[in-house]
């Protein structure tokens, strides 16, 4: 076997990232990834050895090309992740929110989704949890670094984490869905229609397609973007110096609108952007021409917002461990104690505010209109503690093509894929009469294998003309 080891390391926060190539008669291994990180793995088997030997010599000539050069694994220190730097002071209101439970996950955490069935939460230890609506745990999943966001779209559920990777979580068995290139330090990111994007610590906004391949890139205006909403319309990107938005197609600038203090948080209903502030302000932007349209004002700074639907009412959590409700046109309607620390982020459901604090809780508030008086006079519930069952499933994040099921037959109703060469690439089509032959399969990387055929439970056709996989994925011998 030969081996080729690469590495590319900028300085001032730029790329730090390795590409290795192994030939092994005609099997080529490719391992690429940031460097210190295990890394992706792409297995490519050709004719003939020297076919072989040919392929790995191309992309080594690329990657040279593009400034990589030889080097020593391990000589390298792995550069450090950020990590959101936040203070929690005591709540200044006068009344305790209305909680109804609360689960400790053990570490700080940011994200958190809630829908009609679950809540889900992830934390800085890569644990990711699923509640019903109730507070009971259902299950976990392990996730191989910090969770810095969970977001959803349409059926699947995703966490971005600091490894680069982006996971999709809407099977059993966690796959990596997008790898983010290894100079991009994540701080947030959105996903529509199967398109990633992601807002990151230098205040760019980069956005990679379904096949996990870089679409484009934008500086932003500022620093440290931790908002990035996108619709049909445009993608909505939040920084230091206020909000930007983009057209999907190309990244041109539609709108800037400048903020009075950096943007930490963002939310989106159908016509307008939220953006919480440093400057103790949440911002309601129009969609269409990025002016504010309401202003929201709290009394320290805004770590995160959310709305009822259509924007009914504006809920905001601040750095003094307090939340707010507003009414649409900017009236402060009640603030009140979280009794845990800051909201980081939070998302409003069926008359409750779902948390995520500085402790790692996940916290239920009951934001009924009864619940809220009745804590406005001092009488809240006793809040229950959530705990972790005895014998909890947990499924943990899927590296390798070993970790897929064998079967030996599609079960009825199911649908075929197979991994196909194009251009040294290896795509993936839906095999099963009915669906459109031409049109690629977003699917996870690591298990694909020129020639390999898997069963999946359903394909779903998204509006870019590519069809996205539903429920588990099992390899058909």
């Amino acid at each position: 076997m030969s081996k080729t080891y690469l590495e590319l390391s900028q300085d001032g926060g730029g790329a730090h990232k390795y590409y290795e190539v192994a030939v092994d008669g005609q099997t080529v291994t490719v391992r690429y990834g940031r460097i210190g990180a295990a890394g992706q793995l792409q297995t490519s088997t050709f004719p003939t050895a020297a076919k072989a030997q040919a392929a790995a010599a191309k992309k080594i000539g690329e990657k040279v090309r593009k400034g990589y050069a030889p080097a020593v694994p391990g000589q390298r220190a792995p550069r450090a992740v950020s990590r959101r730097q936040v203070t929690s002071a005591p709540s200044t209101a006068r009344a305790a929110a209305p909680v109804l439970w609360r689960f400790r996950t053990g570490s700080s955490a940011f994200g958190i989704h809630i829908d009609e069935e679950r809540c889900w939460v992830g934390n800085q230890a890569g644990d990711v949890y699923t509640l019903d609506h109730g507070g009971e745990v259902l299950a976990r999943y392990q996730l191989p670094d910090g969770v810095k966001c969970l977001v959803a779209d349409d059926f699947w559920i995703y966490a971005g984490c600091d490894d680069g990777r982006v996971y999709d979580l809407s099977s059993k068995l966690p796959f990596a869905a997008y790898d983010i290139a290894a100079d991009v330090d994540i701080f947030w990111l959105d996903i529509h229609e199967g398109v990633l994007h992601v807002a990151d610590r230098g205040g760019r906004l980069t956005v990679i397609d379904h096949e996990d391949e870089h679409q484009w890139s934008r500086g932003g205006h500022g620093e440290h973007a931790w908002m990035v909403r996108a619709d049909d319309r445009a993608v909505y990107h939040g920084h230091s110096r206020g909000v930007s938005a983009h057209s999907p197609d190309g990244g041109a600038e539609l709108w800037h609108t400048a903020t009075r203090g950096a943007v930490l948080f963002g939310w989106q209903e159908d016509d307008s952007v939220y953006a919480g502030t440093a400057h103790r302000v949440v911002h309601r932007l129009s969609k269409t021409t990025g002016a504010v349209e309401a202003t929201y004002q709290c009394d320290s700074p805004v770590y995160s917002c959310a709305t009822s639907p259509g924007g009914r009412f504006v809920f905001a959590g601040d750095s003094a461990s307090s939340v707010y409700c507003f009414d649409r046109d900017g009236t402060r309607l009640w603030k009140l104690g979280t009794g845990g620390g800051s909201a980081l982020s939070m998302q409003y459901r069926d008359e409750r505010l779902y948390l995520v604090t500085t402790d790692g809780s996940l916290v239920c508030v009951d934001a009924s209109e009864a619940a809220v008086t009745a804590a406005q006079a001092g009488s809240v519930p006793q809040a229950r503690d959530v705990k972790l069952a005895a014998a909890l499933p947990t499924y943990t994040a899927a590296t390798a093509a070993t970790s897929v099921t064998t079967v030996t037959a599609a079960p009825e109703g199911s649908v075929v894929v197979e991994c196909v060469g194009d251009g040294g690439r290896t795509r993936i089509h839906v095999v099963t009469p009915g669906y459109e032959p031409t049109w690629n399969v977003q699917f996870p990387r690591a298990i694909r294998e020129a020639g390999a055929r898997y069963v999946v439970d359903a394909v779903h056709a998204a509006s870019g003309g590519f069809y996205r996989v539903r429920g588990d994925i099992r390899r058909l011998r």
